[in-house]
């Protein structure tokens, strides 16, 4: 596949069929893309789109969701799941409120902010040509020019994208790119296999994270006996229970105060 080719199939389908009214594509403020951006983790853009909506206007400004009590952040979250994302996102609206984050290296340090996320900003807030790997760049990239592989390492796929992205063309080039990814994966072509990075992700019904959100819901509701809580399975996930709630209470997303759990404040 040649790079010019390429960049013409994936513009082409951009014009025509791209994802234009995604709110988040609608503004630079680097929060806003932020909060998009951690919201979408593992979280498909159709469930996001109401939650993210909700969430702005309710927290519009970095300002606002760090003077928030955490309570009403993960109140807030409630049926996006991974409330960990909720107190890291939190905990990086404290740290903007102090300094003003716009390189990869700066954005890296925010609470929770890992390499794709802090790329993510820079390209969609600041427009900066950084190189942004995610799994609708990796179907698109591996379709065309690793057909036959069968693995691929991001190292390879980033070589393709540095000489592939236009300088200046950061923040529609990867809108365009993601966008085109997600049609080749509804269209039933899915690569992600083939990625050395590639992980299948865990059952939710039955694990600790199930239990962990169980909680996480009851206590965004009203404070809850142990009791209480144990009721929300039955006796054989007992000891899951315990485990979910003693890891919540060391990560400071809940606390006990006397006989009754509740969410931080």
């Amino acid at each position: 596949m040649n790079i010019l080719h390429f960049r013409k199939i994936v513009w082409t389908h951009y014009k025509k069929y791209g994802r234009h009214e995604l709110p988040w594509r609608k503004t630079k403020d680097p929060y806003k893309i932020l909060v998009s951006e951690v919201m979408l983790q593992q979280t498909q853009v159709e469930r996001v789109i109401p939650f993210y909506i909700n969430f702005l206007k309710k927290f519009p400004t970095t300002y606002r969701l760090a003077d928030a009590p955490l309570s009403d952040v993960l109140k807030s979250w409630q049926g996006l799941g991974y409330n960990r994302r909720a107190k890291m996102l939190h905990a990086a609206a404290k740290a903007l409120r102090v300094t003003r984050s716009d390189s990869v290296a700066e954005l890296e340090k925010l609470p929770g902010v890992g390499p794709y996320t802090a790329r993510a900003v820079a390209a969609f807030a600041y427009n900066q040509n950084v190189i942004v790997i995610e799994t609708n760049v990796r179907t698109a990239v591996m379709h065309h020019f690793f057909p036959n592989e069968k693995k691929v390492s991001d190292a390879e796929i980033e070589k393709i994208l540095i000489e592939a992205l236009l300088k200046g063309k950061a923040r529609e080039w990867y809108s365009a790119l993601m966008d085109y990814g997600n049609y080749l994966k509804r269209s039933g072509i899915s690569l992600n296999k083939k990625s050395a990075l590639h992980t299948k992700q865990s059952k939710f019904a039955g694990s600790l994270r199930e239990v962990r959100g169980a909680i996480v819901r009851l206590l965004a509701r009203k404070s809850a006996s142990p009791a209480s809580i144990m009721k929300l399975f039955d006796v054989s996930r007992r000891a899951q229970l315990l485990e979910a709630l003693e890891a919540l209470c060391e990560e400071s997303l809940i606390k006990k105060k006397g006989t009754r759990y509740s969410l931080v404040d």
